[in-house]
């Protein structure tokens, strides 16, 4: 696909960051938060904006964010740079929160949007693949059992995914349990994410 000038890039961006789609079913109404950047070689897949991601406007900028920013092993400054990094959720906003933490995203948005803006990130090397739902859509069928069999068998997806459990602090009891997903895989992420970075 050739590559969309910068006119076309920002019109699509543009309608996404505008989209209204789910508004009926948003209990503080649409916000979407992504980042894109047309050189970005690395890109986060998560799940959707919580209510403080909600309110800021600002991807990951929660206690979520200040983990992933230490798995990857760089600085804020770094993380929220759309040159570098992207950040595409499955859902662009907060959806709202049920009985057991957030709510589900939205599916209306990954139908409408997925595919459009990731044909926008030709120079992406390396995706973060982050929660249940974006296992889902970017693993498919070549997912495990679990999702701590799909982390565990990482190396069937790298170099250019990586399945990642939620940074959220609700997973501090997943982390206590496997030990081996800091002590073998973080360490080969970081040097991933520096060569890409510096390269």
């Amino acid at each position: 696909m050739a590559r969309l000038n910068k006119t076309q890039f920002d019109d699509i961006a543009g309608k996404a960051r505008a989209c209204v789609l789910c508004a009926d079913h948003l209990p503080f109404g649409p916000r979407p938060v992504f980042q894109i950047g047309r050189d970005a070689k690395i890109l986060i897949a998560g799940q959707a904006p919580g209510r403080r991601v909600h309110e800021t406007g600002i991807p990951f900028n929660d206690p979520s964010g200040e983990r992933l920013r230490a798995w990857m092993g760089i600085d804020a400054a770094v993380f929220y740079d759309p040159r570098k990094i992207a950040i595409l959720p499955m859902g662009f906003c907060y959806p709202g929160t049920g009985k057991s933490g957030d709510l589900p995203p939205r599916p209306e948005c990954a139908a409408e949007w997925r595919v459009r803006l990731l044909k926008l990130l030709p120079a992406i090397e390396l995706t973060l693949v982050i929660g249940q739902y974006a296992l889902d859509w970017h693993l498919n069928t070549t997912q495990k059992a679990s999702l701590t069999q799909t982390v565990q068998n990482w190396k069937q997806y790298w170099p250019t995914q990586l399945p990642l459990p939620h940074p959220s602090p609700r997973n501090n009891i997943w982390l206590k349990k496997n030990p081996w997903f800091e002590a073998e895989i973080l360490p080969k992420l970081q040097r991933k994410i520096g060569s890409l970075l510096n390269g």
